[in-house]
């Protein structure tokens, strides 16, 4: 009987055959599985009823609304897609003329720029109310943010005065601007107590920075924002000034020209006059460059009239060969300043309102803001547009094209 040959089976031979079988399955069950489709969502949801997003599943809609003169209510105008979180602008609709009466839109109304100096942390004072001195040109700390709650609960949104030199009002329908300032650099407006572990600056929270962040974090749609008005010293921190100056204009802050030594200028000459300003406007430039405002705010709000043989040299002038120019000048006043498109609007000698209580009486907080009930500035949310009641046309300064008119309801 014959023997069987015994056949050896080199697998290694397989290998190849068994790697085909293998991606042939893989590309078989790739096929098989539903891919999921890219959206596009600007591209594919922008000028759609927002009900159409929401049908999207797995994903986290936030959904914010504003007014819109292109796209009717309920259409999403623009979106921001991360991950699986949406953004959605979604219109409002249309402004129409119903809708500036019912909210009483008057773009050439009056805007308060409050004037404060000093914030000090004490309740014990002799005085009215928040004043810590006789004339209440110092609040205590607490008055301070009484004042940001009246300013906020009574409709009020704070703008930076360089806009409102500009005439850019970007304020939420309804709402009206304030400008806040404080004059002198005083310590106590942006008192540092020491470092924190990673170097940056220890604000005192009763301090006026350190209680305008503070109010920030608690009232995100103020838009908190201020002027200071520094004099050669800045804030009286050798050791952290620069590192304040940094602080404030990275977070949203202005600094502005007090004079290097809180000049009287119905006391000087003109040569002393082009001195005291061009000299700290140049030195704002050498630390911040473009970034600071080239505003000045008048100590004692001097010298009181435009017709001040000093006055040319407060707006422009010559110091050592640096030249200089003044935007725009702020007086020591005591009511609010007109709209910046009313005709009347002249930036070289704007009014302030002194942030003081005295019951009632000589223009303090309460009776500035009382008088200004029924002639405030109250924003159409349009920066773009300027809307004005057409019994107003007559205080309207032409330069403006962009108006909107509408008749009240009378």
């Amino acid at each position: 009987m014959a023997k069987r040959k015994k056949i050896k089976i080199k697998y290694k031979n397989f290998i190849p055959i068994i790697l085909i079988i293998v991606v042939i399955i893989m590309l078989t069950k790739g096929n098989n599985q539903k891919e999921e489709p890219i959206i596009n969502f600007q591209k594919d949801y922008v000028g759609k009823e927002i009900k159409e997003l929401k049908k999207l599943d797995g994903y986290q809609i936030i959904e914010e609304r504003e007014f819109s003169d292109i796209y009717d209510k309920d259409v999403i105008i623009s979106i921001k897609e991360n991950n699986k979180e949406i953004k959605a602008i979604v219109s409002n609709g249309k402004i129409n003329d119903d809708l500036y009466r019912e909210k009483n839109v008057n773009e050439l109304g009056n805007v308060p720029i409050m004037m404060y100096h000093g914030i000090i942390d004490t309740d014990e004072n002799k005085y009215t109310g928040g004043n810590v001195d006789k004339n209440g040109y110092n609040r205590t700390s607490n008055a301070f943010r009484e004042d940001l709650e009246f300013y906020y609960n009574n409709g009020y949104r704070m703008i930076r005065l360089n806009d409102y030199v500009d005439g850019i009002i970007d304020v939420e329908l309804g709402y009206s601007p304030i400008i806040l300032t404080f004059d002198d650099g005083n310590q106590n407006n942006f008192n540092v107590l020491g470092r924190n572990s990673d170097g940056t600056l220890q604000i005192d929270p009763n301090s006026a920075v350190g209680i305008l962040e503070e109010f920030k974090k608690k009232h995100p749609d103020m838009h908190v924002t201020a002027t200071f008005f520094l004099m050669d010293n800045l804030f009286n921190q050798k050791e952290y000034n620069e590192d304040i100056l940094k602080f404030l204009i990275d977070n949203g802050y202005d600094i502005g020209n007090h004079t290097t030594i809180h000049a009287d200028f119905t006391k000087i000459s003109t040569a002393k006059t082009q001195e005291v300003v061009g000299k700290m406007h140049q030195k704002l430039e050498g630390l911040l460059g473009d970034k600071y405002t080239k505003i000045l705010a008048l100590p004692f709000g001097s010298p009181y009239k435009k017709t001040h043989e000093n006055y040319p040299y407060i707006l422009k002038g010559n110091y050592n060969g640096f030249e200089y120019v003044t935007k725009a000048a702020l007086r020591v006043g005591w009511e609010p300043e007109v709209s910046p498109f009313n005709k009347n609007f002249d930036k070289d000698f704007l009014k302030r309102c002194r942030a003081y209580d005295n019951n009632g009486k000589e223009f303090d907080i309460e009776m500035v803001f009382k008088n200004l009930e029924k002639k405030r500035y109250v924003s159409d949310g349009n920066k773009d547009l300027i809307v004005i009641k057409s019994s107003d046309k007559s205080k309207l300064n032409e330069i403006y094209e962009n108006v909107h008119m509408y008749e009240e309801v009378k």
